[in-house]
């Protein structure tokens, strides 16, 4: 999980508020997200169904999640029928497998290790893997006894497109708002680790009780969470 500290969030103010703005300036469709992952779809759901469907929330956390250290606590968890949801900004995870995008030279909190691991035992591969990071369970919410597990299928939306992720690490207590490298990457959003993400417009929508299965199968997400997101507007 990204913990930024005032110095290194000043020191990377400009090349933050670029990645914010490209998406709007040069990514005007959907195309560049499904060209970043050849082949793999992002569903027929839209993103603006989605989004009418979390206008407004219901909260279900007992407080809010700052989105990094130094900001204030703004963000709720709201609940849905069969979901829950939060809206935030994108820092960007790199932890799991050491691959050439994600490592110790590349990430400054780079850790080699996820919360829920693939089906052979291995950690999580950040740079392939479109996956969410969840808080760590305390006070302010419980994922787990929110129907929330490893595995789950989550529907990220920004700028308008749709991407699915599943639940592949925790990150802190009272921080909210990060994704894989992946994740970031299918989004149109500057997948660097440190420097790069979303400052905000992110929404965060994660589908109860679901599973991909095995973890690492991003098209088995997809299918999933295309099944889920319909279902999702049916209910709600």
């Amino acid at each position: 999980m990204r913990i930024r500290t005032a110095a290194l969030a000043t020191a990377a103010g400009t090349a933050l508020l670029a990645a914010a703005a490209l998406p709007a300036t040069a990514q005007p469709s959907a195309a560049p997200a499904a060209a970043s992952r050849p082949g793999v779809t992002e569903g027929s759901v839209s993103a603006a169904d989605l989004l009418a469907k979390v206008k407004n929330c219901s909260q279900i956390s007992n407080g809010k999640y700052r989105t990094d250290e130094e900001t204030p606590a703004t963000v709720p968890v709201c609940g849905k029928k069969n979901a829950v949801f939060w809206k935030a900004d994108m820092d960007v995870d790199c932890d799991g497998q050491v691959t050439a995008k994600c490592n110790k030279d590349t990430d400054p909190w780079f850790q080699a290790d996820t919360r829920f691991h693939q089906s052979d035992g291995k950690p999580l591969n950040a740079e392939k893997l479109p996956y969410v990071v969840v808080p760590s369970v305390s006070g302010i919410w419980n994922y787990e006894s929110a129907g929330i597990k490893g595995g789950g299928v989550v529907a990220i939306i920004y700028n308008n497109k749709v991407e699915y992720a599943v639940v592949g690490d925790t990150g802190p207590e009272k921080i909210i708002g990060e994704a894989s490298y992946a994740a970031a990457k299918g989004l149109g959003i500057d997948p660097d680790p440190a420097t790069g993400g979303a400052e905000s417009g992110v929404t965060y929508i994660l589908f109860k009780n679901s599973k991909a299965s095995p973890i690492e199968s991003h098209s088995e997400a997809v299918t999933r969470g295309d099944a889920l997101a319909k279902k999702f507007l049916q209910e709600n």
